[in-house]
């Protein structure tokens, strides 16, 4: 496998050559699960009290903004053991997005050969106002919402649309083991940066190594990455 554009810590580049990870999964212990929601909930509460005056902001331009239609955006995921939910987001793309995308065979067969996605300046469902939202990440707050109603985890694998699921093969069961993140290995890494089949070596990464002081450096990564723009699409 080619090394990763992004730069990820050793430990995880002597693995990445693997086509699966074989180690298997152990349930979490209960003193874990305390802790993690314990995070998850003050991380949500604090998240959504900070954010509120760019709720509050945000809503306002796409009200005044000449962006008709719905200030949020949200999308059935697959979260942990298969659950099916809605995923939360500020709104970054044109109201019939999803039916523009499909009504387009050509680009839709580019989307799904592109690890589901588009360059920005190719895809004519995101707006001006989306495109600034995706690349400062501010589109993602909305999912404290999830977090505090228990459907993802601060720090989790990323929620995937169904069709993604095939990509992770026999380990899909693995995959769905572990609770849906705001953010995660992937995100602290890189994000866009790391297509598909890599980045299913690096979700089962975390679920086979995920602990309390894993979530806590990986938030912090994620600041970093945040903050430097880097893997924004």
């Amino acid at each position: 496998m080619a090394m990763p554009k992004s730069e990820i810590d050793a430990h995880y580049l002597e693995r990445a050559g693997r086509p699966n990870v074989t180690k298997a999964h152990v349930g979490d212990s209960t003193t874990y699960l305390f802790f993690k929601r314990a995070l998850d909930l003050f991380g949500a509460v604090v998240g959504l009290v900070l954010s509120s005056p760019l709720f509050l902001i945000i809503s306002l331009l796409y009200l005044f903004g000449g962006n008709k239609g719905p200030i949020f955006f949200k999308q059935k995921r697959t979260g942990q053991y298969g659950e099916i939910f809605y995923i939360y987001k500020f709104r970054s793309m044109v109201v019939n997005a999803e039916e523009q995308l499909k009504s387009n065979k050509l680009l839709y067969k580019k989307y799904l050969d592109n690890s589901y996605k588009l360059e920005p300046e190719e895809d004519p469902r995101i707006t001006k106002i989306g495109c600034f939202l995706r690349k400062t990440s501010l589109d993602e707050l909305p999912q404290f919402i999830n977090v505090l109603k228990g459907e993802m985890s601060l720090v989790g694998p990323r929620p995937v649309v169904s069709e993604e699921l095939k990509e992770y093969g026999d380990q899909v069961d693995k995959f769905l083991s572990a609770k849906p993140g705001l953010t995660g290995y992937w995100q602290a890494c890189g994000r866009s940066e790391i297509e598909y089949p890599e980045r299913c070596n690096v979700e089962l990464y975390y679920v086979d190594n995920k602990s309390f002081l894993f979530d806590i450096k990986l938030i912090i990564k994620t600041f970093i990455a945040v903050i430097m723009k880097k893997g924004a699409y």
